[in-house]
């Protein structure tokens, strides 16, 4: 036979678990310091401007 399970403790557990999934994906997203934003967004300002550099006349696309 199978093991017995407390759904209410294994409800609990699944939400949990999805709590610190979500956490975690937070810390990725907005733990990032006001240096390392600032120095990504130059980043891509300087590639935007050298694709921009390079577009050809009358290319639209």
């Amino acid at each position: 036979m199978g093991e017995i399970v407390s759904l209410g403790k294994a409800r609990k557990a699944k939400a949990l678990a999805e709590r610190r999934e979500t956490a975690a994906e937070n810390r990725v997203r907005f733990g990032r310091t006001k240096a390392e934003r600032s120095a990504l967004a130059a980043e891509a300002d300087r590639t935007e401007r050298r694709l921009e550099g390079h577009r050809r006349e009358g290319d639209e696309s």
